[in-house]
């Protein structure tokens, strides 16, 4: 979980299916690791407007996708980066499971919390990210989303049109079994006490 892992680039698997149902960790850093988003007092997250519009805005997701599910113990707004864990989820309709899904190349079983699902496809029916063009009910899609929110929000409050909050791309993890799961909700919830020593912390 060290941060050395994620500061860099994001990390997808080829050929894996990111609309599928599943757990994935998730980590996005502030454009030049700008501390954006508050500050850690007595090893606790105090938020400012910036940081609160972050967090309103991940959860305002599950809102807008009923595919997605986002637990309040499994998000961390730092003060440069977020760390989340997003469920993809089963979505019922009156006729039918919507969308589709396909089994990830190579992968012997699916992620932690996994069902039938049909996610949402794109008129071309593929769920496979391809050449950047977005998929809707992938995770790289929601993200996307997300990070357009904020930083639209951000950027009004402090009148800096166009101004970049986040770096170009995030750091993602495919959640595989109720262990990982634990650990990873642990790592998130404990973030703020472990800040002094945080690779992301400027001021380490």
């Amino acid at each position: 979980m060290d941060g050395a892992r994620y500061h860099r680039r994001s990390i997808r698997l080829k050929g894996y299916d990111y609309t599928q149902p599943g757990a994935y960790f998730v980590t996005v850093v502030t454009q030049d690791r700008v501390c954006l988003f508050g500050e850690i007092v007595d090893g606790r997250m105090r938020l400012n407007s910036p940081g609160k519009i972050v967090y309103e805005e991940w959860f305002r997701t599950a809102r807008l996708r009923p595919y997605v599910e986002l637990r309040p113990d499994e998000f961390i707004v730092m003060p440069n980066h977020i760390h989340g864990i997003i469920r993809i989820v089963d979505i019922i309709d009156d006729d039918n499971v919507v969308g589709a899904r396909r089994r990830p190349v190579g992968a012997r079983r699916r992620p932690v919390g996994a069902r039938r699902r049909r996610a949402p496809t794109t008129t071309s029916g593929t769920t496979l990210e391809q050449f950047g063009r977005p998929v809707p009910g992938s995770i790289p899609t929601i993200i996307r989303a997300f990070k357009s929110a904020t930083t639209r929000r951000i950027n009004e409050w402090r009148g800096t049109p166009g101004a970049r909050v986040w770096q170009r791309n995030y750091w993602e993890h495919i959640v595989r079994n109720e262990k990982a799961l634990e650990r990873i909700r642990r790592y998130i919830m404990t973030n703020p006490a472990r800040w002094q020593m945080d690779r992301e912390n400027p001021y380490r």
